[in-house]
């Protein structure tokens, strides 16, 4: 659930349920009671009006939530902000202090996932993963086996043939659209996705997903579902709310097509593996094929069990896929709004790479300023800019604030990211300021966390960096790239979409120029 949705619903939800809720409303003083905890202090935050608590402060902005809370924390002075959203209570962290502690101060208080009432019917069967699993042993075993055995630096680096491969595709395709008479512009985007989508699944299941597109839009239905915060998450005590709503039964019906895919694609990697079995060796085990041997094999806390490989596999094909694909348009985006900074980029690749046929992951630890391009391109644009919600599993202090048991915790990424306090020039894209190399994204600097930290803190960064570094690396090594219909850099739209991940509204069109010729790609 990533709240970005909120703001969007709004006029739904006051329209069609408002009043009928004022009148059914049970718990009339709910809002300034709230058990134990009613005298003690609350973080700071913006007015709140009963039943609906801070939504009204959400209506017509037209704004994203991690934008529209960022003004609100902003004008509130509120590093640690309380908001209450219907009968939800939420705290949100907009500076690094905040957000240290926390994930790390207070980490186990905030180890947990909040399961909102849409999502509960799915979630209390065991049919969890890693992302949404509550904290405890089946969380902590799923936790070891996506670090040590899905996930290391050993694993990522099996599917490096994978990754040439698919951005020697990716070179391809741009190449043809470069070579047509009237030089077309391509979607660099959707492009860019195909490549990480397709890199992705082949590392999961070891080929293609023949349901790709399918797929691919039952996980957009599913990310609206629970993003979307519904009427009956907002109101969970309110029947009126869930009949209303019908979330419940939507987001159930996309389980189930999502879990059918998951079926079509262990047959598919199995079909795949016979097939094979007489020819060569392969480089190394996919993911999927690890996950078998180990529910095989057995000896954990808690077994292994078919739906628990499902969900690993439906976290790491949307997470591995969407954030990479997302981070790549983003990094294009600022790269064409900033010219310095691409001719920079691009020479520095080129100087280092002196008329290579193609960039291998050989080359990467080379290119540093590259390096460089992604880490400003996640501190401006973090894709999960919300990250992924946390629950506070008992009352604590943060700031010297109180924070009930049972609350949503949201961290501003994007709020910290862009933080004058710890920033210069902070709405400037300017790889340069990582330079010194004292700032990383492995979570120990607060200021600078789009994967998190603690122990909720994103296991996939050695996949997605990856990822994003050879296929970015490849764009401008062999292209050189307009923008088309005469618009200037400075007019470049950047406007926000909220989808699977905070991702471009409009697609990004760019004109390519062939500078290094590519060899074909593998058929």
């Amino acid at each position: 659930m990533t709240m970005e949705q909120v703001p969007s619903n709004l006029c739904l939800l006051f329209l069609s349920l408002l009043l009928p809720l004022l009148f059914l409303y049970k718990n009339k003083n709910q809002r300034t009671s709230h058990g134990a905890s009613a005298n003690k202090k609350l973080p700071p935050g913006p007015s709140r009006l009963p039943i609906i608590g801070s939504l009204h402060h959400f209506i017509g902005t037209g704004t994203l939530a991690h934008r529209a809370i960022s003004n609100l924390a902003r004008r509130h002075a509120a590093p640690l902000m309380y908001l209450e959203l219907g009968e939800v209570r939420v705290v949100v962290a907009s500076t690094p202090d905040a957000a240290r502690e926390i994930m790390k101060t207070n980490d186990i208080a905030f180890a947990s996932r909040p399961w909102i009432p849409s999502v509960r019917p799915i979630m209390s069967t065991g049919a969890v993963g890693l992302v949404f699993a509550r904290y405890g042993v089946l969380w902590r075993q799923l936790r070891k086996v996506s670090v040590m055995e899905l996930l290391s630096a050993r694993r990522v680096q099996s599917f490096r043939g994978i990754r040439e491969d698919e951005t020697s595709r990716l070179v391809a395709a741009v190449a043809v659209a470069a070579s047509s008479p009237h030089g077309e512009p391509v979607n660099i985007g959707r492009l860019a996705a195909t490549a990480t989508i397709d890199s992705t699944v082949r590392s999961m299941i070891g080929s293609r997903f023949e349901r790709r597109e399918e797929f691919l839009q039952t996980i957009k239905e599913a990310t609206m579902l629970i993003s979307g915060f519904t009427l009956h998450d907002l109101f969970p005590s309110s029947r009126l709310a869930s009949l209303f709503s019908g979330a419940a039964s939507k987001m159930l019906a996309v389980h189930h097509k999502a879990f059918e895919l998951m079926d079509c694609a262990i047959s598919q990697h199995r079909e795949h593996q016979t097939v094979s079995a007489g020819g060569a060796a392969k480089d190394g085990e996919d993911i999927l094929e690890v996950l078998l041997k180990i529910s095989k094999e057995g000896g954990l806390d808690v077994p292994l069990t078919i739906e628990n490989i499902k969900c690993l596999l439906l976290d790491l094909f949307s997470g591995g896929s969407e954030t990479s694909a997302a981070t790549l348009q983003w990094a294009m985006s600022e790269l064409m709004r900033n010219p310095r900074v691409m001719q920079k980029a691009q020479a520095h690749v080129r100087d280092k790479l002196q008329g290579k046929p193609t960039v291998t992951e050989d080359d990467l630890p080379d290119l540093p300023y590259l390096k460089l391009v992604v880490k400003e391109t996640l501190r401006l644009h973090p894709v999960l800019p919300l990250l992924i919600p946390r629950e506070c599993m008992e009352e604590c202090e943060i700031m010297g604030y109180h924070v009930p048991k049972g609350t949503m915790v949201l961290v501003n990424v994007w709020a910290i990211g862009r933080d004058p306090k710890y920033w210069e020039e902070p709405d400037v894209f300017k790889p340069e300021r990582f330079e010194d190399g004292k700032i990383d994204f492995k979570g120990t600097d607060f200021e600078f966390i789009p994967f998190g930290a603690g122990r909720r803190m994103c296991p996939g960064i050695t996949f997605a960096q990856a990822n994003i570094e050879i296929a970015l690396a490849v764009l401008l090594y062999h292209f050189d790239w307009d923008l088309p219909g005469g618009v200037k850099p400075s007019d470049l739209d950047m406007t926000e979409e909220m989808g699977m991940t905070v991702r471009r509204k409009k697609d990004l069109y760019l004109r390519p120029i062939v500078r290094v010729p590519p060899h074909s790609a593998t058929e």
